[in-house]
């Protein structure tokens, strides 16, 4: 569904992906494994067309998609949380949601049906409605972002370090939320720090060092041998 082949990215003159090639298939959740500063945000930010690559083609459900603007890639089917979360602080949770909520074309019925879904799944939120977004806990505040994209009906959610900071017990709700957007039929590709969940979580596993992808394995291929992770990320 999703396809980058040779993205090379720069921001100036420093060259952050030097030919990045990975795919991404139609419910699939993917890892992309790496230490800080190899390129895995710039990756994301790149298919969401924050940055535009130099070189290189993102195809998506057949359609090369490079030079649209974000807005655009998520009427196609595009979502991104980043990992600053960059919920609206002032706005309530009601009022963040309704940001992916309010679109043309969405009947008041389906609105109606999206927003108890997002309330089942987080029971806080529904709890926090009328609060301000500014006033979340971290945890909390993740969980808006991520129920904000659902609100897009996303064919594929691009997750930039969803547990980071969090406490064990609100990394644990993540990654339930993430079997449940599988279960859906969403895909994922996942930049994670949390080397376990991660293997846990995906199907399949990329591994960056210095803006190239030097690996790519079923996470349960990497889970029997972690002679891979060691090499490439020191655990």
């Amino acid at each position: 569904m999703l396809a980058l082949d040779d993205v090379h990215t720069h921001y100036g003159k420093s060259h952050i992906l030097h030919g990045v090639s990975l795919q991404v298939g139609r419910g699939e959740v993917v890892g992309l494994l790496g230490r800080n500063g190899v390129g895995k945000s710039t990756t994301l930010k790149t298919i969401m067309g924050l940055v535009r690559p130099s070189r290189g083609r993102i195809v998506f459900e057949g359609r090369e998609v490079v030079g649209l603007a974000a807005h655009r890639l998520a009427h196609l089917g595009i979502a991104w949380v980043p990992e600053d979360r960059r919920i609206f602080r002032l706005l309530t949770v009601m009022e963040n949601l309704r940001t992916g909520l309010d679109r043309p074309g969405v009947a008041e019925e389906r609105k109606r049906e999206m927003l108890e879904k997002v309330y089942a799944h987080f029971p806080v939120l529904a709890e926090r409605r009328s609060q301000a977004g500014g006033t979340l806990s971290g945890g909390e505040q993740q969980m808006l972002a991520i129920a904000r994209a659902m609100m897009l009906e996303p064919k594929i959610i691009l997750l930039d370090e969803p547990t980071e900071g969090l406490m064990p017990r609100m990394v644990a709700q993540i990654r339930e939320i993430i079997e449940l957007l599988h279960g859906d039929g969403v895909a994922i590709l996942l930049v994670e720090q949390n080397v376990p969940l991660t293997l846990e979580a995906s199907d399949r596993i990329y591994i960056m060092e210095k803006g190239v992808v030097r690996h790519q394995a079923s996470a349960a291929a990497l889970r029997s041998d972690h002679t891979v992770i060691h090499q490439y990320l020191g655990v």
